[in-house]
């Protein structure tokens, strides 16, 4: 399961730097809207998501190191991810974002991989706490 859980981090890494890079590259590639207020929305994230990429490189760090800090970083980084699938699906349920189109399609996605990313890697740091203390 270490194995799969560094995966999952360096699957998050990717995906939180792909997105960025599409959004200011070319964001119409993943806008599921073109307001004003869409593009105010998504562009209070990247600080946040920033900070979920350092959660997640210094967990896949600790834990590839088997270092007693992999279980802070753990938490740290599915508690930020678990924030962030919060914010995004109440703006997404709120404003009919999922019904949108491909763009839509896309934003559940997203959703849905940060739900179930998150909730593996907490389950995981919490059921291995002991192991993960312990070097």
């Amino acid at each position: 399961m270490r194995r799969t859980v560094r995966w999952l981090l360096v699957g998050a890494i990717t995906l939180d730097i792909a997105y960025w890079s599409i959004w200011f590259l070319d964001r119409d590639v993943l806008a599921s809207q073109h307001t004003r207020a869409y593009y105010d929305f998504e562009n209070a994230f990247p600080l946040a998501d920033l900070w979920l990429g350092i959660a997640c490189l210094l967990a896949l760090i600790a834990l590839t190191q088997r270092r007693p800090m992999a279980l802070f970083w753990l938490i740290a980084a599915s508690s930020s991810g678990l924030y962030l699938f919060g914010m995004d699906l109440l703006y997404d349920l709120e404003h009919g974002i999922f019904t949108s189109g491909g763009g839509g399609i896309v934003e559940a996605c997203i959703v849905a991989v940060t739900l179930v990313f998150s909730l593996v890697i907490l389950r995981f740091a919490w059921t291995r706490r002991a192991e993960l203390l312990g070097g």
